[in-house]
């Protein structure tokens, strides 16, 4: 009699369990179709190489410039800057694989691969050099490389608080310890994300995140586009390879005398927002690293290198402080076409 009681149990149990992912899946799906109607694709699609990209192009005259967005942030990442970049210049923010409206790539998510990517989407899209490449925190390593490999598809270059080849050897133990752990935790985040992506329990839980001056509206369509499954395969690919890019733009060389203008964040995360584990003297110590000699080190990477601080934001700059950035291209442009 107990064994059968067992029994009823566990298949009621499964039963539930199973209706209860089915009902899921429907709410995701309608979710999805109702967010796909909202947020219509911003730029249209190309082939590039093995993977389809994403390019969003606005504004006229030259020299273009290109956009890559920092660890995470697609394209739509840039919507306070490419506005008003397009007002003097043509502009183009482009979602790397797996970001936004691009697909995913069976390539490996290092710098060179981005790079070697971005050139292809460019021919693809019919755009044409020389330009000026912007590139946020780890786009600011795929930009390197690009100028390594394309050196002549580059007229300028402006760095926001971008990453450096040696930041991870100039990070305090505390924060070395981090990042181990959270490397450590990748690869099951890349097996269960999809899985509550799938089941709607991201969407059910999920809430959109602080986007400095962006609109709600902005806020909520960045939070769709990193809710799909193939975003999480290419954030967890990049983070994963970050050691690898890190030695492959330290193999890159200077710019020569091309103009390039470093904007450095000047402010520290708040308390409440530091992540557990690390201290507010941890990111103190690393900041003054970072501000004081990482990016120093990065505008010298020309002879005509500037460094900006931007002092009211903190690393999302692009959000916070987008003015500084579109000041920032418009007088390396300016540079650009004087010399021209």
């Amino acid at each position: 009699m107990l064994l059968r009681w067992t029994k009823r149990i566990f298949l009621f149990l499964l039963g539930l369990a199973v209706a209860v992912a089915i009902c899921g899946v429907i709410y995701e799906l309608i979710g999805e179709r109702r967010d796909a109607k909202r947020f219509p694709q911003r730029g249209k699609t190309f082939q590039a190489g093995d993977v389809a990209l994403n390019i969003d192009c606005s504004g006229s005259g030259g020299p273009t410039v290109i956009l890559d967005s920092g660890l995470g942030v697609p394209a739509a990442g840039w919507i306070l800057v490419q506005p008003d970049v397009a007002k003097f210049t043509r502009v183009c923010s482009y979602d790397r694989a797996g970001y936004g409206w691009s697909g995913a790539s069976p390539g490996p998510r290092t710098s060179e691969q981005i790079a070697k990517e971005l050139k292809e989407l460019l021919t693809a899209a019919g755009e044409k050099g020389p330009y000026i490449i912007v590139g946020h925190s780890f786009g600011g390593y795929n930009i390197r490389v690009f100028a390594e490999h394309y050196p002549a598809e580059v007229a300028g270059m402006v760095l926001v608080d971008a990453s450096h080849e040696d930041q991870e050897k100039s990070m305090t133990p505390a924060f070395q310890e981090f990042s181990r752990k959270q490397m450590a935790s990748l690869k099951m985040q890349k097996i269960l994300a999809p899985i509550m992506i799938h089941l709607g329990i991201s969407r059910l839980f999920s809430k959109d995140e602080e986007g400095g001056k962006l609109s709600k509206e902005s806020v909520s369509e960045i939070t769709y586009l990193q809710r799909q499954s193939k975003y999480i395969s290419a954030i967890t690919g990049e983070m994963l390879s970050f050691s690898q890019s890190a030695s492959e733009v330290r193999a890159t060389h200077g710019l020569g005398d091309r103009p390039l203008i470093v904007l450095t964040a000047g402010k520290s995360p708040e308390l409440g927002a530091l992540p557990p584990g690390l201290t507010k003297k941890d990111f103190d110590e690393f900041h003054e690293i970072w501000v004081n000699d990482l990016q120093v080190k990065e505008s010298q990477l020309s002879t005509r290198g500037k460094r900006i601080m931007v002092p009211d934001s903190s690393h999302m700059i692009p959000m916070e402080r987008p003015d500084t950035i579109v000041s920032a291209i418009h007088e390396v442009w300016t540079d650009v076409t004087a010399a021209h």
